[in-house]
């Protein structure tokens, strides 16, 4: 049993690095708005399931359910940085892409109370504490609509300029934004001149060795400081 629910927690973390892997190709392909739409989809999904566990009287359910909400979580971090980012003005950027952090930790806090016994944490009530992962991924399902795309990738991998500036339009409002739109150009210029590195060549660039070391190290050690067993 001690195993079985230790795979059920730790599988998370396989289909997070499944679905990290892969943002990169489905970002480029189908444009940040889409991925995160139908990531959106793939969290409900993945609730539901794990909601009805114990109607159905599945654990199978439940370690299914973990799994996709790894991939989900994995697609998500990526794709949030990248598109909350491009469709910030350039004076709210760094204020914007902090705000995933500050809703990763608020989340988890919001996790743990709820996970008492006195709330949801209940012999009766536990399906719906697992289920309550879809709430927010339905809340950014219904509003993301009302959003355009982010603007470099239309100019950059669409060569949409038209939808661009209509999209910067909506975004940040009327006004004189050729600079950022030239900001967008050079940096679709830089990127024909630079090799995209895979994870595989990445590991083995040894001008980014220590950064990797360091990444690697502050992450595990963050999994092994008792957060998980607190």
């Amino acid at each position: 049993l001690l195993f079985l629910w230790s795979i059920t927690v730790s599988v998370f973390g396989i289909g997070g690095l499944l679905g990290s892997s892969g943002s990169r190709y489905l970002t480029v392909k189908y444009g940040k708005k889409k991925c995160l739409l139908c990531n959106n989809l793939l969290m409900i999904v993945a609730a539901s399931i794990m909601g009805c566990s114990k109607i159905a009287q599945s654990f199978e359910m439940i370690l299914i359910g973990r799994f996709m909400c790894g991939i989900s979580a994995g697609l998500c971090v990526p794709l949030h940085h990248q598109y909350v980012g491009e469709i910030s003005p350039r004076k709210l950027r760094g204020f914007a892409n902090s705000t995933s952090s500050f809703f990763w930790s608020l989340g988890k806090a919001v996790g743990q109370i709820s996970g008492q016994r006195e709330l949801l944490g209940s012999q009766s009530l536990w399906p719906m504490l697992m289920a309550s992962c879809g709430l927010p991924a339905l809340v950014q399902l219904v509003t993301l609509p009302f959003f355009p795309e982010s603007p470099p990738y239309l100019l950059m991998h669409k060569g949409d300029l038209e939808g661009c500036k209509k999209a910067i339009r909506q975004l940040w409002g009327e006004g004189h934004h050729q600079a950022e739109i030239d900001d967008i150009m050079k940096e679709k210029a830089t990127m024909k001149n630079t090799k995209i590195l895979s994870v595989l060549e990445l590991m083995k660039e040894p001008a980014f060795r220590w950064q990797l070391y360091m990444i690697v190290i502050l992450t595990a050690t963050v999994q092994l400081c008792g957060i998980n067993a607190v």
